[in-house]
Parts: structure tokens; sequence; C-alpha cells
């Protein structure tokens, strides 16, 4: 009785990822896992956010993107106070708060607010959702931006 033989396995492939370093990749999870419950579960402090401060200035302003590059800012009533063919970063945190509105479900075009806080944090806050972006984060340009909407 002859039984069919099974092809010699001469051109199977070695495995992608090797073995040590898929252990590395779960030991590595795991550990981040342990991490995190320890310091949710002993009650750590947060570090790594900006400690409360004084509010020095704030002004409420709406962003309309017009389309990929370009934004148009007016103050909370209404009136025209930049149209920016080219908003680059205000057309970014423009582009931000718009999909965060849109997963909340949030109607219309709210205000948000342009923050100063005596410890020299820039804020872009949206009452609407919660959002808000540490505008002093992203470069002193970036920044600069903000910073003339905010005295104007």
């Amino acid at each position: 009785m002859n039984t069919p033989r099974q092809p010699a396995l001469r051109n199977q492939k070695p495995e992608m990822i090797p073995k040590v370093l898929l252990r590395g990749m779960f030991a590595l999870a795991v550990t981040s896992l342990v991490i995190t419950t320890a310091a949710v579960v002993s009650d750590r402090p947060t570090v790594g956010q900006p400690k409360p401060s004084e509010v020095v200035a704030s002004r409420a302003i709406i962003l309309e993107g017009r389309d990929a590059q370009s934004v148009v800012v007016r103050n909370a009533d209404g009136t025209l106070l930049a149209d920016l063919p080219h908003g680059g970063f205000i057309t970014v945190i423009q582009n931000a708060m718009a999909r965060e509105r849109l997963t909340h479900g949030i109607e219309g075009n709210p205000p948000m607010n342009i923050v100063r806080y005596a410890n020299g944090r820039l804020v872009a806050e949206d009452p609407a959702t919660g959002w808000s972006a540490e505008l002093y984060a992203f470069g002193g340009e970036n920044k600069a931006a903000f910073e003339r909407l905010l005295e104007q």
C-alpha cells in the first residue's frame, strides 16, 4: 500500500519576526500595563501637566475653515478680525477643533477662547467640547500667530 508523500519543505521561508523580538514586545506591553496600573491604584500624583495659574488675558474668537489652507477669524460678535488665505498653524488648530466638534456632535460654530495664563501658557480652549491645545508647545512662530489674534 502506497501512501502519498508530502513534498519536502525545502522552500519554506523562516519567520519574519524573530521570536526574541516578539517576546520583547510582549514584555514591553505588559510592563507598561503594570506601571500604569500601579500608578492608578496608588493614587500617584500626575506629572507633566501644567500647574494651575491665573488668567491674564482671554479672547473669544470664531474660526471658520474655508478650504485646506484658508481660515477666517472673527470676534465672538461676528466682526472680521482676519481673512487668511494661508492660515498656517491657525488652520491646523481650526481643523483639530472642527474634528473634535464633529466627534462630539456639536452643531454650528460656537466661539473658542484664546487664553494667556500668568505662568506664560497660551492655550486654545473650546468650551463646547472641553478640547484644548497648549499653543506655546508648538514653537515661537505658531504661538505668535495666536498672540497677535489675542492682542488685536
